[in-house]
C-alpha cells in the first residue's frame, strides 16, 4: 500500500509560534510551536497565533460533534451514555460497562464492534485487565464508547451497522455534514483515525467554533444535549485523572475534548471556542497552552493549577517544567 504524499505543510504547522518551552534547570532545553484560535460568540476569529485557517485534523475531539451527528440521526441514549459516545475513555470499569450496555440497549454485542483493539489506556485499568488474562480488546480501546453509539445510531436509523466505518456510509456523512454545519465551514480532508473511523479535518477556527456553538446551545436543541451530557458526566468523557475531565467539572458550563497529536477544544458557556494544535503532535505542552490562553481570556476556571502542572523531571524529582510563553 502506497502512502500518499502531501506536497506542502500546512501552515498552521509550519508558521506555528513558540507557544511553550522545556525548561530543565533553568536551560530551555526544547521549544513546542502551536498555533491557537478563539472565536467570538458570533463565530468571528477573536484571537489567532499561528494560524487558524490551514485544516487539521482534529483526531478525537471531533467526537462530541459526531455524538451530535448521532443524535440528529435517532440516536437515544441516557446521558452517562451520551458522554461515553462523546470519549476518548480511559477504560475504567463503569466505561466498559456503559459501552456494553450502550450495546445491549440496540440488540448488539461486542462482536459488532470493529474498533482498533487495544489495552485500556488508564494505567491501573491496563494492569487489571491484563492481570484478568485479557488481550488487546475492542472493548478495552478508548473509542469503543463512539462506536457503539454509531453502531446503536444504524439501528435506530435502519442502516446497515456492519459497514459503519465506510466513509460513504450514511452515518458517517451525517458526521461530515454535521462537522462542516458547526464549523461553517466545508470539510477540507477525510482520512481513517487510528480506531478505523473516518476523521474529517476542519481549521482550527472552525473547530472552536463548533464547540463554542455546542456549549452555548439552547435549552431542548441536540447541541444542548450533547453539551448537557458531557457537563453533567465528564468522568464518561474522559476518565478518573484525566485532564480534560477535571477541567470540565471546573469550569463553569464549558465542554471540552482532547485529541491524538495535541489537540484541544473547548466551547465555554458564553459562545466562545478555542482550539489549539502542537505543531510536533506531543502531548506536554497542550494544557500548559491551553491554561495561558484561558488566562488571557479571563475564564473563571478552578482547572489552571491542575493544567499547567507539568513538572520536568531529574532523577524521579522536579527540576524544572513546561511553561507557556507569547500568549
Amino acid at each position: 500500500m502506497s502512502i500518499p504524499q502531501t506536497s506542502r505543510t500546512p501552515a498552521v504547522l509550519d508558521a506555528a509560534p513558540v507557544l511553550a518551552q522545556a525548561i530543565r534547570g533553568g536551560f530551555v532545553e526544547s521549544v513546542h510551536r502551536a498555533s491557537v484560535a478563539v472565536t467570538a460568540a458570533d463565530g468571528s476569529v477573536e484571537l489567532e497565533l499561528g494560524n487558524a485557517t490551514d485544516p487539521v485534523f482534529p483526531r478525537s475531539s471531533n467526537k462530541p460533534i459526531q455524538a451530535l451527528a448521532m443524535v440528529r440521526s435517532g440516536l437515544d441514549v441516557a446521558p452517562h451514555h451520551l458522554a461515553l459516545v462523546s470519549a476518548s475513555h480511559s477504560g475504567e470499569p463503569f466505561h466498559l460497562d456503559a459501552v456494553l450496555e450502550i450495546l445491549g440497549g440496540a440488540g448488539l454485542t461486542v462482536a459488532d464492534l470493529q474498533n482498533t483493539p487495544d489495552y485500556p489506556i488508564d494505567d491501573a485499568a491496563r494492569l487489571d485487565w491484563i492481570r484478568a488474562g485479557h488481550d488487546k480488546e475492542s472493548l478495552a480501546q478508548n473509542c469503543s464508547g463512539k462506536h457503539s453509539g454509531m453502531l446503536a445510531t444504524c439501528v435506530a436509523s435502519g442502516w446497515d451497522h456492519t459497514a459503519y466505518l465506510e466513509i460513504d456510509h450514511p452515518l458517517q456523512r451525517a458526521c461530515d455534514e454535521t462537522l462542516a454545519d458547526l464549523a461553517g465551514e466545508p470539510i477540507a480532508a477525510t482520512a481513517i483515525d487510528g480506531c478505523g473511523a473516518p476523521v474529517m479535518a476542519v481549521s482550527l477556527a472552525g473547530l472552536a467554533r463548533a464547540f463554542g456553538r455546542v456549549a452555548s446551545a439552547a435549552p431542548g436543541t441536540d447541541e444542548a444535549r450533547v453539551a448537557d451530557a458531557i457537563r453533567s458526566h465528564p468522568e464518561f468523557l474522559g476518565g478518573t485523572g484525566r485532564d480534560v475531565t477535571t477541567f470540565i467539572q471546573r469550569t463553569p458550563g464549558a465542554i471540552a475534548k482532547d485529541g491524538a497529536e495535541a489537540v484541544y477544544a473547548v466551547g465555554l458557556a458564553d459562545g466562545r471556542g478555542i482550539a489549539l494544535k502542537v505543531a510536533d503532535g506531543g502531548q506536554r505542552a497542550r494544557t500548559v497552552i491551553l491554561a495561558a490562553v484561558l488566562r488571557r481570556l479571563g475564564v473563571e476556571t478552578g482547572a489552571l493549577q491542575a493544567l499547567e502542572d507539568a513538572p520536568i523531571l531529574g532523577h524521579g524529582e522536579p527540576v524544572g517544567s513546561v511553561v507557556a510563553v507569547g500568549i
